[in-house]
């Protein structure tokens, strides 16, 4: 089985933020007023969580070619950089699913993965895919349309992430660095597995890679992975899955009857033992509270655990996958045919119980063939799955090696 927990990581904090608020204190953190959480929702991720700490930052829009208009942010130099007309290599960082870009900007900011790279010398770009609060918005389609949310991950690599690199590298002239977490990890694996982006890619760096997880650790995801593509088609038909509305919720809560899953612990269950977070950055966590995605994206999520492989939407019906991809079963993302010369890094952890060891070694498997001096692999035994996102020692653990990983590529 695959993805067993990874589409659920998120959704189901949001118990925390009805239930249980108070689980880690209410310290307001290192934002203080002007950077609470909150305010990204009314200023945006500019002005409440870069901004304000000296770092030049714009809000972008960019459309993609079935129509959704993404947020981008983008931090062209470091809060000494001086201006200039220097050319600086860009970085494309993505988000993994029901969160969106503030999720790395959440710690102060010598520890935030997108303001060290802008402090070293990168053009900093931060993605925010469709669906999550600055990207509900279409040419023609309203979010309260169940077509808004006619998608699945199988789209944010065919549009999504084609929309934001064709506009990254016409802005900047370069090839691109990437940083993907969790989810952004398995859409840049599919689509550089179709020979996407790769053209315009410089290297990709992959923080807690979720391409396989048949050794997944957390009894909350196996019963979730069991029960959800039944139960949730039937509760939400393919439209929005707002984990904040009581459709979902309560669905999550019936999860949480089951007395092999503790929904107090939640980080703990799902994630892994993280070593490192403090409980100011998880507050500010459940204060921005989930995002919205896709009903489709979560059954999508819950095929590739039922199946066991990283393929395409399953329509349910053999003439249905037919119509739409020519086949009777959905076609598979490859990941060996991502080109072996391509510069890869990836960071997985001990204590990771999404992105487990071995699937992770099942991951490394399918790059036997890459290019030795092409392909970085770092193991940090004492991490889970949000310490790579959160951690308090992340900058010095993993976000100096995926810096100087990039800069031996320039």
């Amino acid at each position: 089985m695959a993805l067993r927990g990874q589409f659920l990581i998120f959704c189901v904090l949001v118990l925390l933020v009805f239930e249980s608020r108070s689980a880690y204190g209410s310290s307001r953190g290192w934002l203080g007023r002007a950077g609470d959480a909150t305010a990204a929702q009314e200023i945006g991720i500019c002005a409440s969580s870069v901004i304000i700490h000296g770092y030049k930052c714009q809000e972008i829009d960019v459309t993609t070619k079935d129509g959704y208009i993404l947020n981008l942010q983008r931090i062209p130099e470091g809060r000494a950089a001086g201006g200039g007309q220097i050319k600086r290599p860009p970085v494309l960082i993505q988000h993994g699913v029901l969160v969106d870009g503030l999720t790395w900007l959440l710690n102060p900011p010598e520890q935030n993965l997108p303001l060290i790279l802008a402090d070293h010398g990168f053009d900093v770009w931060i993605a925010n895919t469709r669906g999550t609060r600055f990207s509900r918005r279409h040419t023609s389609l309203d979010p309260s349309q169940m077509e808004f949310w006619n998608w699945s991950w199988d789209e944010l690599v065919a549009y999504d992430l084609p929309a934001v690199f064709d506009h990254v590298y016409e802005q900047t002239g370069q090839k691109i660095h990437y940083v993907g977490h969790s989810l952004g990890t398995l859409i840049a694996l599919a689509s550089f597995s179709e020979g996407l982006q790769v053209d315009k890619l410089k290297s990709a760096a992959l923080l807690s890679p979720i391409a396989y997880l048949s050794y997944m650790r957390t009894a909350l995801g196996v019963i979730a992975a069991k029960s959800f593509v039944g139960e949730i088609t039937t509760l939400l038909g393919l439209a929005e899955f707002n984990p904040k509305g009581k459709p979902v919720a309560d669905f999550l809560k019936s999860l949480c009857t089951n007395p092999v899953v503790n929904c107090y612990d939640l980080l703990t269950s799902l994630t892994g033992r993280n070593c490192c977070l403090n409980s100011s950055t998880v507050d500010l966590f459940l204060r921005n509270e989930p995002q919205s995605t896709s009903t489709k994206n979560m059954v999508h999520l819950a095929q590739t655990v039922r199946d066991g492989v990283i393929a395409k939407f399953n329509y349910g019906r053999p003439d249905y996958n037919l119509m739409h991809y020519g086949e009777f079963r959905p076609p598979i993302y490859n990941i060996s045919n991502i080109p072996h010369d391509l510069p890869l890094f990836v960071s997985y952890g001990g204590n990771d119980a999404l992105a487990d060891v071995r699937d992770v070694e099942n991951l490394l498997d399918s790059f036997k063939f890459h290019d030795g001096d092409k392909l970085g692999v770092q193991f940090i035994k004492s991490y889970g799955h949000a310490d790579f996102i959160m951690g308090i020692n992340a900058k010095d653990i993993v976000y100096n090696q995926v810096v100087a990983f990039f800069k031996r590529q320039n």
